[in-house]
């Protein structure tokens, strides 16, 4: 399977993420709500986000620009071969 190259497909496949994550964030917290779990799930959305952006551009541009990454196993198999 190629690459994903139309705009359309690319930001419906992006809404479809949108939506798969605050129906997540609703389900969890009409199962249990607590402003301290709304504060924690916050967090882990945020930092995953974070994460996700210091993994496949923060790298890529800043750190070792000849690399390019195809995934969070590629990732770390980028840390463990060449940071030793």
């Amino acid at each position: 399977m190629g690459d994903l190259k139309s705009a359309k497909w690319i930001y419906l496949k992006g809404f479809l993420f949108l939506g798969i994550l605050i129906l997540s964030v609703a389900l969890i917290l009409i199962d249990n709500f607590s402003w301290k779990l709304l504060g924690l799930l916050a967090l882990a959305v945020w930092s995953s986000a974070r994460l996700y952006y210091f993994m496949f551009y923060v790298i890529e541009k800043y750190v070792d620009p000849n690399y390019k990454f195809s995934g969070i196993l590629s990732f770390v198999d980028y840390l463990f071969r060449y940071n030793k």
